[in-house]
């Protein structure tokens, strides 16, 4: 199971790292209504330049956080729950602007196995 959260982890908190460092200017076809990268996708939803870099850093710093709970696994808790929270926003997100369903299935995904990872915290902890 170890070996599994482990992968788990390094498969959100690098994706997440992919989305909002490395490609955050790129067009994909995830991105709600016809935004070509994350600042434009914000202002369709109808939320405040500020506040999807507020968001930016939190996803950031907690997708960190869940790489580093690997070795420090008492940030495992915090780290999953506040990325499938935030995961959980986006989704709505989508659903507000009346996106296609399949712009929400990467956040659905990663909020699941965030949720995953979230229900392990105590199995993982005492092993």
């Amino acid at each position: 199971m170890n070996y599994i959260l482990i992968g788990l982890k390094l498969i959100v908190g690098l994706s997440i790292l992919n989305v909002w460092v490395i490609n955050p200017k790129k067009a994909t076809k995830w991105r709600g209504g016809n935004a070509t990268n994350i600042v434009e996708e914000f202002h369709l939803y109808g939320l405040p330049t500020w506040f999807c870099f507020f968001v930016g850093f939190l996803k950031i710093s907690l997708a960190v956080l869940l790489i580093a709970s690997i070795w420090f696994p008492r940030v495992q808790e915090i780290a999953s729950l506040g990325l499938a929270v935030l995961l959980l926003g986006s989704i709505i997100m989508h659903f507000r602007v009346k996106d296609a369903l399949y712009k929400s299935y990467p956040a659905f995904i990663f909020m699941i196995m965030c949720l995953v990872i979230a229900s392990s915290t105590h199995i993982y902890l005492t092993l």
